[in-house]
């Protein structure tokens, strides 16, 4: 822990007695430990009963508890570092280009990274080829599991590298201004997570911490949050995390595993999904007309909601997107963040063949973010210059229209309005230094 203490320490020995697994039968709120959780991001425990904490809560499985990790999670985000939600809301409202089921809001791509396959930055890779077409929240750290973190790769990029640093809580809505990116570096917005960087690093072992990261995204308590994709690494671990997030709120995301206990959407063969999607509720007693505001209040406590957030799961294979498949051996494993920044332009140049195998995994989760947020649902398409408009209606698994999700992400690379993208990114963040 940070010798740095401006609060009393805080003791959570009968909390520990009770999560000890001598005694895991014992009832032990998932708000108690969010509380308990909450005192590291003040540095007010101790670094023996932080790492008894998170030892407990590691043996017990507790930390897998979908209750628990959305009561942390939520901890961890009131603990991040403040910002303007109105107006970051303003600006996103501006921004934001609504188009079939978008409704121009903020989304993220991200996974909890410990799958031990080291492959290329995909959700990184994906988060920027997507944002000519929606508003990326990119959250992001340096590498935890693998030899190439999001930030490690971004920070490598040439011929100029943007300043991470300089996106923070009061420049964000002024990044969103001039470009449709921004990485979101954790230590920047979660400042209190530097408290117990020593005692994880001593435990050796992932923690519940490597859970909460997909679902801390600072942007997410803001309203300006609208969709969100989120790979696990372990298949029973995607009915947790989609249930995680529909506890925190979220109405539209999917959750991804592939089968080789990937955290992105396989490019070698089947991967897991879970859908959170928004329905209408048919006890729903209002009427609603094409007129009436989307944000539907009432006074009536009991009163059933408009629309229900459910779950769908399924599984997805490249050939749903139109694409062959590629043995994970073909798609960069274990490169350093150079050469994987190498790689990224090299995409974003549009430099890289067509059939690439790396090129279609990034085309794959590119399209499955594309699918979520509802772009893909729209029946026309007019993207800018090279969009032919041939919106491709097929659908596949889960209903949504994997292959139209490839189109519009090829043309973000082809028309070259990803790397327009990504520059005003690099400018808008050195700008700030």
């Amino acid at each position: 822990m940070s010798t740095a203490n401006k609060e009393p320490l805080v003791s959570i020995t009968p909390l520990l007695k009770r999560l000890w697994p001598a005694h895991s039968s014992a009832v032990v709120s998932s708000s108690e430990i969010a509380l308990a959780i909450s005192h590291i991001f003040t540095n007010s425990l101790s670094p023996v009963q932080a790492g008894a904490l998170l030892t407990a809560l590691h043996f017990t499985a507790r930390d897998t508890h979908a209750d628990v990790i959305a009561a942390c999670a939520s901890a961890m985000r009131a603990a991040a570092a403040p910002m303007d939600s109105k107006t970051l809301r303003d600006v996103v409202r501006r921004k934001g280009r609504k188009e079939g089921g978008y409704r121009g809001g903020l989304c993220d791509i991200v996974g909890t990274g410990g799958d031990s396959h080291s492959t290329f930055n995909i959700s990184t890779t994906s988060s920027i080829l997507a944002s000519p077409l929606l508003l990326l929240a990119k959250h992001g750290n340096r590498a935890s599991t693998s030899k190439s973190g999001s930030a490690d790769l971004l920070a490598n990029t040439s011929p100029r590298a943007p300043n991470l640093q300089a996106v923070t809580p009061d420049t964000l809505a002024k990044i969103y201004e001039q470009t449709n990116y921004a990485f979101l570096f954790a230590p920047v917005f979660h400042p209190g997570m530097k408290h117990v960087a020593a005692v994880r690093k001593e435990l050796g072992w992932r923690t519940i911490f490597n859970l909460l990261g997909p679902l801390a995204n600072p942007v997410e308590d803001t309203g300006a949050m609208e969709a969100r994709i989120v790979g696990v690494a372990r298949r029973d671990l995607g009915p947790v995390f989609a249930d995680a997030l529909k506890m925190s709120g979220a109405k539209k995301a999917l959750i991804i595993c592939g089968e080789e206990d990937l955290d992105e959407l396989s490019c070698a063969g089947k991967s897991y999904c879970w859908r959170l999607v928004e329905k209408p509720n048919p006890a729903y007693r209002g009427s609603v007309t094409s007129g009436e505001d989307a944000d539907y209040t009432t006074s009536d406590d009991e009163a059933p909601p408009r629309t229900l957030v459910q779950r769908e799961d399924f599984t997805l294979t490249p050939a749903d997107f139109g694409l062959p498949a590629h043995p994970l051996t073909e798609v960069s494993p274990g490169k350093e963040p150079h050469e994987n920044a190498t790689i990224l332009i090299r995409i974003l140049r549009n430099e890289v063949k067509r059939d690439d195998p790396i090129l279609h995994f990034v085309l794959m989760n590119t399209a499955a973010l594309f699918a979520v947020a509802g772009i893909c649902d729209a029946n026309s398409s007019s993207m800018g210059e090279g969009d032919d408009g041939k919106v491709i209606t097929e659908t596949g698994p889960g209903g949504l229209r994997w292959k139209e999700g490839v189109r519009r992400a090829r043309w973000c690379i082809e028309s070259g309005a990803a790397l327009r993208e990504w520059e005003r990114f690099v400018e808008a963040s050195n700008s700030f230094a």
